[in-house]
């Protein structure tokens, strides 16, 4: 029997990346087809940059219309991003008006998603919150996750320890769940694609043995993010058996300096390296199940390479404290580091290890615990907050 649209719970989803999209998109696929639910989608920030690939594209190619909210994101100063974040606010408060959702749920830990929690907390539409309680320390982004926990209603965490790091920030154990990553279980669900096909796709010959590479602004570190950049590509060089494909990076400060960087390492060596703006969820899960191992420094290479079976090269401070498999080797940032590391990675001992594929972010159930616990809640008793202490020892 289906419901009513007055009777549907109206659930808002927000992405404003590729990254997140990605993760976020099966559970946009579920919540769309129950019959008591009315989803809406809202893309916003670098899906809507022609120079980020303008990835609300792959929002529609899944089969969703979102809505689009649109805010300044080519100037990548720290000046820039608060005016960003302002004006993604004003604008999300209009879309919000205008959909009058009884929940929305957003991932992770970006500027621009404190500026929708804080529009959302401000207008009373209740958060789920996904992927609270970790810790990145090498970024701003560490601060703002635990932010919009606070402003959250609801969270879905990606480990026990985390799970219990959110109640420890105050939040009721009753609204804290421990639902495994997204990401992960993305990996172990979704059809992936040949390598031929993906060769094709990328116009660029897989059958040689490749890596998969990443680096994005640690806007915590004092250092140059060019220069950073400029010695994993470097460490790449010493490896010139091996071929890349690197992705752009994300559109916080320092950003333009490691696009002009990895432009220009691709032009160089246009046989042995390929750049993509944007891989897209199943051509870049498909990478991972082909390359010898990834690099750099986000969060999919602690989180997701995991449960691909190959190791994880994490680089310098942005990642320094969120929990990770034995499968990543965590290095320092000059080139003999990154290029020893490298060895390791490649070595016989080490992709045994990675090949047991544990992964402190599994759980199988993930997709339908996330579904259960947006649809389940009870939206009367989400407007309030008790902070929650933990009992004295």
């Amino acid at each position: 029997m289906s419901c009513s649209d007055e009777n549907k719970r109206k659930i808002c989803i927000v992405s404003s990346t590729r990254a997140d999209w990605g993760l976020l998109s099966p559970l946009a696929r579920v919540l769309s087809g129950r019959d008591d639910c009315r989803l809406s989608v809202i893309a916003t920030n670098m899906h809507l940059s022609e120079r980020f690939g303008m990835t609300v594209n792959e929002i529609i190619a899944d089969g969703f219309e979102p809505e689009r909210v649109e805010m300044e994101c080519d100037d990548d100063s720290p000046c820039g991003r608060v005016k960003s974040m302002a004006q993604c606010m004003s604008s999300m408060a209009d879309c919000f008006a205008r959909l009058q959702p009884d929940m929305v749920v957003i991932l992770g830990d970006r500027y621009e998603m404190l500026a929708v929690a804080s529009a959302a907390a401000l207008m009373q539409i209740a958060i789920a919150h996904i992927a609270g309680g970790t810790i990145s320390e090498g970024a701003i982004d560490d601060s703002i996750r635990h932010a919009i926990t606070k402003l959250s209603a609801i969270h879905l965490t990606e480990t026990e320890d985390y799970r219990r790091r959110v109640i420890a920030m105050g939040e009721d154990p009753s609204r804290v769940f421990n639902t495994g990553a997204i990401g992960v279980w993305n990996l172990g669900n979704i059809e992936l694609i040949s390598r031929e096909q993906l060769s094709l796709d990328l116009g660029f010959d897989l059958s040689h043995r490749f890596v998969t590479a990443t680096f994005h602004p640690a806007t915590l570190d004092n250092g140059d993010p060019a220069g950073r950049c400029r010695a994993m590509l470097d460490a790449l060089d010493r490896h010139s058996d091996l071929n890349v494909v690197i992705t752009y990076p994300n559109n916080d400060p320092g950003s333009a300096s490691i696009i002009r960087e990895i432009e220009s390492f691709a032009a160089g060596r246009p046989q042995r390296v390929k750049l993509v703006k944007s891989l897209g969820l199943r051509r870049y899960l498909s990478a991972l199940q082909y390359a010898e191992f990834s690099i750099g420094n986000s969060s999919s290479g602690i989180v997701e390479v995991a449960s691909a079976g190959i190791p994880s090269i994490d680089i310098g401070i942005r990642q320094r404290g969120r929990a990770a498999a034995q499968s990543v080797i965590h290095c320092g940032n000059s080139a003999d580091e990154i290029s020893e590391a490298i060895d390791k990675a490649l070595s016989p001992e080490f992709k045994a290890i990675a090949a047991r594929r544990e992964n402190p972010y599994f759980n199988p159930d993930t997709l339908r615990l996330m579904e259960d616990a947006i649809m389940s809640a009870d939206l009367s008793k989400l407007k309030t907050k008790h902070f929650y202490d933990l009992p004295k020892c």
